[in-house]
């Protein structure tokens, strides 16, 4: 498996928003808009790949003072439960990290709490709807590079 960033001007972006639209968009009855894309440019994008195909994708998006927010992390159903999302995750804090970033923030579904729990991240406020989903804002303080 191989975990790298890459930005929407990059080739494998198509293979994440077609990933990003297969688990988390669907389900919801939810498109992209033209605002979701350009939303998009500015960001860094991860993608783990096994050759030419995606096993999961998440959006990192600056959102200041030191803090950067992960989202729309999906992860192929067909190979959830495998590590995959745990090892993008991580890679997304190490990256974060080299770029000076000192905290990471998510808005996880509550469903998904317990795999951001068990990654080192805290619970912050009360349990909020998003896009008609319950969900937790969770955050973890990131570490020195050594």
């Amino acid at each position: 498996m191989d975990i790298h960033a890459f930005r929407q001007s990059d080739p494998e972006y198509l293979l994440s928003l077609l990933l990003r639209y297969r688990i988390l968009r669907i389900p919801l009855g939810l498109t992209f808009s033209a605002a979701d894309l350009a939303r998009d440019i500015p960001d860094v994008h991860i993608g783990a790949f096994d050759g030419d195909r995606i096993l999961a994708t998440l959006t990192l998006t600056a959102s200041g003072s030191g803090a950067i927010q992960m989202r729309q992390v999906a992860v192929d159903d067909t190979l959830q439960g495998q590590g995959i999302g745990k090892a993008i995750a991580l890679y997304a804090e190490e990256y974060a990290k080299k770029e000076g970033y000192t905290l990471i923030h998510c808005h996880a579904r509550v469903v998904a709490a317990p795999f951001y729990t068990a990654l080192g991240y805290e619970t912050i406020g009360d349990e909020f709807v998003e896009v008609g989903i319950a969900h937790y804002h969770m955050q973890k303080k990131l570490g020195a590079i050594l």
